[in-house]
């Protein structure tokens, strides 16, 4: 089966003293019917990757190809196959609802009734209200019915719930699902990792403007060498506490330190707790907090890039 996208050595960058390389040797392949997450902090290259990909930005060099057919060859073919949700969409505030969509619906050569969208969208009901009178989430909401108007088989959803309150963002997750479930294939590009988790059938991280982890949610937490993260921090004067004895704690397979808190990369929780309890007794070090949770994806990016994914937005704002 033909991927329903490949880029391989991408490649952008931008003039300046010195230039600046926003995408660096980008290689990726996303499957036809999957939900393909593309995460990453602020500035790791993931909004001008999908730009390139959706026709938008002219890459510096690399090879990209969508529905297998590629840009500046087939440009009216593939527009008429994918959908776009931009990170920032601007809609004429002046227009309803309805027609806004029944605008978008008349680009493409086929596809559902407008209404039949604003439905699926659950945004029936402001049919007849103006652009400019919508909630943040319906706004969203609009933008993605925007995207879907054509009936995709592809559709890109750039960072769509940025901003969103947490029930806008779990109705968004729901369409998302949706779309999903009817076969289409979503590249979804996000900083949320728990949304990743969430919708996604396979991620790549990105860093900048480059993959530095790919597979299943799953197997990239697996990575970790432990499922579940213990971190705790201690009461004063700690410079004689050997931390790399931790390492070797039964049921720990990694550790990390930052700002005074150490977290733990354990398999089984309640061997390493004892373990870890009594080591800090020996030395007679005492917690000021402690807990546990399940390892994340925001778990992987630390390990790989060496910084949490707000160290990693601030540094690239």
């Amino acid at each position: 089966m033909i991927p329903a996208i490949r880029c391989t050595n991408l490649v952008k960058s931008y003039d300046g003293r010195p230039p600046v390389e926003a995408v660096r040797g980008l290689d990726l392949e996303v499957r036809q019917g999957e939900c393909f997450g593309l995460l990453g902090p602020n500035g790791a290259g993931k909004t001008t990757t999908i730009e390139i990909l959706e026709g938008l930005l002219e890459a510096t060099s690399g090879q990209v190809e969508v529905l297998g057919l590629a840009w500046g060859r087939a440009d009216n073919e593939i527009r008429q196959r994918i959908g776009i949700s931009l990170q920032e969409t601007r809609l004429s505030e002046k227009l309803t609802v309805l027609e806004t969509l029944t605008l978008f619906r008349s680009f493409y050569r086929q596809g559902p009734q407008p209404r039949d969208v604003l439905a699926k969208v659950s945004l029936e009901e402001k049919a007849d209200s103006w652009v400019g009178k919508l909630s943040g989430g319906q706004k969203q909401r609009l933008a993605v019915a925007c995207a879907l108007v054509g009936d995709p088989e592809l559709l890109f959803l750039d960072e769509p719930t940025t901003g969103l309150d947490p029930q806008s963002r779990r109705q968004l997750w729901d369409i998302i699902r949706e779309i999903r479930a009817a076969g289409r294939t979503v590249l979804l590009t996000t900083h949320y990792m728990d949304e990743a988790e969430r919708l996604c059938d396979r991620v790549a991280i990105a860093d900048l403007g480059r993959i530095i982890a790919l597979g299943t949610p799953h197997e990239l937490i697996a990575s970790l060498g432990g499922e579940h993260v213990i971190e705790f921090t201690l009461d004063g004067d700690t410079r004689h506490f050997d931390r790399a004895e931790l390492g070797k704690l039964a049921g720990v397979s990694d550790f990390s330190h930052d700002n005074g808190q150490v977290s733990l990369s354990v398999s089984e929780p309640h061997i390493a707790l004892p373990a870890l309890l009594e080591c800090l007794d020996r030395h007679s070090a005492a917690l000021t907090s402690l807990t546990t949770r399940h390892a994340s994806l925001e778990d992987v990016f630390v390990k790989l890039a060496g910084r949490h994914l707000d160290d990693a937005a601030g540094a690239t704002a």
